[in-house]
């Protein structure tokens, strides 16, 4: 039973429709407005009754599936295609018909189609592009529709705007393609012949003319050799000649033309003129003495010569070139080192070469012999230049600049080592030495800066001391005592090498004892080993390996009778007191260095609290506003919005919004939020919001803790015990029949 076609009963094609526009169905066409609505969809782009619109692309359809669009996946790809086609010539007496030869072109992304024609010599027909590249429907009744790949084979005829074109042979590419594609292809096809082409080609064959046309194509050697230069070094001996001397030039043969160019090195103060060229870039022939005439070499002979009042001049040229004067130029093959080069008389011996040249010659001749000819005697060796001694004033670099030249300089910075080394500094404590008992129990701080080789002296305040603290040393380079102050050469200055725990240094006539260095003095020595032989543990154990058997007895029975519960490890005191009294020739330092290597060194749990304090605290006192800046960036570049990022990024958004946090502080709060090398960005900025998440208030001390200069203490206070078993069964060989020190710890 039928609905009744009441509103509610009868389905609406209109939901679920959401475009309603209509076509135009007016346009212009040459300048005449027309209905042109036969060709237009109806209202929301959907056809018409009985309309059919021709589909704009017939195989690759645009934009649909999942895969990439036909306009990208086959972006520059085309299929070739070799054709052909026969016209009828009309009225002419030699050829009836004619076979042109064609190269189609189908493009992939938008099955566009371009035809062309190669040129061919004095076809007299206009050539090239022959149908421009359009999509070409197919002929009809079918004109709706476009040539698609599938029209293609060879040994096919195809109609183009109704002229007939049969494909006979396509490039590898394409056939790939249609493997593909699943489409079997044809044989290839041949070419007929063309008559009149046949007969002209006969024609050109017989001919004989008097002026034939000779083709030198110097394009290839051009292109394959532009800007490539042999370069060699040769000399001129015109000693013979009256003032005449050793003359030391240039030659350069330039392979993209086979010319060559000579130029000569003047010395200064040899009285010469400086020219431009010795020889300017030409050709340069082997047997000639002086330069032709104008006319007397030419490209062709003539034959025949003769003048009449009525048939005026005749010339016939001789094709055979019977009398043509060859002349043989200089190559590549006949410039070696060692051979002389005649140029225009004068004769060069070729002394030597680059590196370039022997590559050259190594690769295409196979010359391995490159030994350079001596024509010059040995420079004599300079006079010693004495240099005054040191006279007092200014500094001896100063003092030494003055006398190198007439305009004095200042002593030039090593500007280098400025910038690899800036702030590193080496910091030691030290006492004096001195039989006085007040000056004996002063603490000094010395700083040794590694980008200048400059020290400082800082004294530690004392209660109860007597003797104000402060600054002892001002910045600056210290001279080596034992040194006599008016003399010719430098004076020698305290290196980096010179510092180390258990040196003692002479400062202003103020002997130093190096007592101990700060954790980042030791693992700065440990990291950079080659500048520091004393921290080198390569070399202290190899002293160790080196000592005398009855000693490493003593070393095994003093390590089992400091260890008396078996457990593996000894205290620091107790090892450095053993090596220091055997006389092992190991320095304090050395042996400050072999404890840290055999020692399990725990580093204090960081207080996450008061770092998270701390930070507030920073960032409150700088008015820091930016933290949903941050958070925005941060979810900004987690495009997979896990929440994480990696260190390196999370501390370059630091650094772009300018964290007002120091660099230690910042690196302990991104290694407290860290996951392997991720970083929870969001409980990082939750713990440093000072504005919605409170930190209790710090101390001024707390804030110390974390400030920029802020370094590690003492390294005497990191080295408890040392892992004597790993010791002995590293330097001695022998295994330790103790427990696991780590579990007996």
């Amino acid at each position: 039973m039928a609905l009744p076609f009441l509103p509610g009963n009868s389905p609406n094609k209109q939901l679920g429709k959401e475009k309603f526009h209509k076509s135009q169905h007016f346009d212009y066409s040459n300048g005449i407005p027309m209905l042109v609505s036969c060709e237009k969809p109806g209202i929301g782009g959907e056809p018409l009754d009985g309309q059919k619109i021709k589909p704009k692309y017939s195989v690759y359809p645009k934009g649909q599936g999942g895969a990439l669009p036909s306009w990208l996946a086959f972006d520059k790809q085309a299929l070739f295609f070799e054709a052909y086609c026969q016209e009828a010539v009309p009225e002419a007496r030699d050829e009836t018909y004619r076979i042109r030869k064609f190269n189609i072109y189908f493009y992939l992304e938008d099955d566009t189609i371009q035809v062309v024609e190669p040129e061919y010599k004095n076809s007299g027909i206009p050539q090239g592009t022959f149908i421009r590249r359009q999509r070409v429907p197919l002929p009809p009744p079918n004109d709706d529709q476009f040539y698609n790949i599938f029209h293609f084979n060879l040994d096919k005829q195809i109609v183009l705007y109704s002229r007939t074109f049969t494909v006979t042979n396509c490039d590898t590419f394409t056939k790939n393609f249609f493997s593909k594609l699943g489409i079997r292809l044809n044989n290839p096809a041949t070419i007929p012949a063309d008559p009149y082409s046949t007969l002209r080609e006969q024609i050109e064959k017989s001919m004989t003319p008097l002026r034939p046309y000779e083709r030198r194509d110097t394009l290839k050697q051009f292109l394959d050799h532009e800007g490539v230069v042999l370069r060699f070094k040769c000399f001129w001996d015109d000693s013979e000649s009256m003032f005449g001397d050793l003359r030391e030039l240039v030659l350069r043969y330039f392979l993209a033309d086979d010319t060559i160019e000579i130029l000569e090195i003047i010395p200064p103060n040899s009285g010469r003129d400086t020219a431009a060229k010795f020889l300017r870039r030409s050709k340069l022939p082997k047997h000639s003495v002086r330069m032709k005439q104008p006319g007397q070499l030419t490209d062709r002979t003539v034959l025949n010569v003769f003048d009449s009042s009525k048939q005026g001049k005749r010339y016939i040229l001789d094709s055979l070139k019977t009398g043509a004067v060859t002349e043989d130029f200089y190559k590549d093959c006949d410039l070696t080192v060692g051979r002389g080069v005649s140029v225009w008389g004068r004769r060069l011996i070729i002394a030597d070469c680059d590196d370039f040249t022997k590559d050259y010659y190594r690769s295409k001749y196979g010359i391995e012999d490159f030994t350079p000819v001596q024509y010059k005697a040995p420079l004599a060796p300079k006079p010693p230049r004495p240099v005054p001694p040191y006279n007092g004033f200014g500094s001896e670099e100063d003092s030494l600049s003055s006398c190198q030249g007439l305009l004095p300089k200042p002593p030039q910075k090593d500007f280098q080592k400025f910038m690899a080394k800036d702030r590193n500094v080496l910091k030691f404590s030290a006492k004096m030495v001195t039989n006085d008992p007040v000056d004996r129990e002063r603490m000094f701080t010395v700083s040794f800066y590694l980008c200048d080789d400059s020290i400082s002296v800082f004294e530690r305040s004392q209660r109860n001391s007597g003797v104000l603290g402060g600054k002892f040393l001002e910045r600056s380079r210290v001279k080596k005592p034992g040194q006599q102050l008016f003399k010719s050469e430098l004076s020698e200055y305290f290196a980096a090498q010179d510092m180390y725990v258990g040196a003692t240094i002479c400062i202003n006539n103020w002997n130093f004892h190096l007592l101990d260095a700060d954790e980042y003095t030791l693992n700065y020595m440990e990291q950079h080993a080659e500048e520091f032989p004393k921290a080198n543990i390569g070399n202290i154990l190899s002293k160790l390996r080196s000592i005398q058997e009855e000693k490493q007895s003593e070393i095994r029975k003093f390590l089992a009778l400091s260890d008396p519960n078996n457990i593996g490890f000894i205290p620091y005191e107790s090892f450095r007191a053993l090596l220091t009294g055997l006389d092992c020739g190991l320095s304090e330092h050395e042996v400050l260095i072999l404890g840290r290597c055999f020692s399990e060194r725990k580093q204090p749990e960081a207080d996450v609290g008061l770092m998270l304090a701390v930070a507030q605290d920073f960032l409150k006192k700088k008015h820091f506003e930016e933290l949903p800046d941050m958070a925005r960036e941060f979810a900004h570049r987690d495009q997979q919005k896990t929440g994480r990022l990696s260190t390196k990024e999370t501390r370059t958004i630091c650094k772009a919004f300018q964290l007002p946090l120091p660099e230690t502080l910042l690196g302990g709060l991104l290694s407290v939020f860290a996951d392997g090398n991720e970083i929870d960005y969001n409980a990082f900025l939750a713990g440093i919001n000072w504005v919605e998440h409170h930190a209790p208030p710090v101390m001024p001390e707390d804030t110390l803790k974390f400030d920029v200069n802020a370094r590690a203490d003492g390294g005497e206070a990191t080295v408890k015990h040392v892992n004597y078993s790993s010791l002995l069964r590293d330097v001695f060989n022998i295994t330790s029949d103790n427990a696991d020190p780590t579990t007996a710890t």
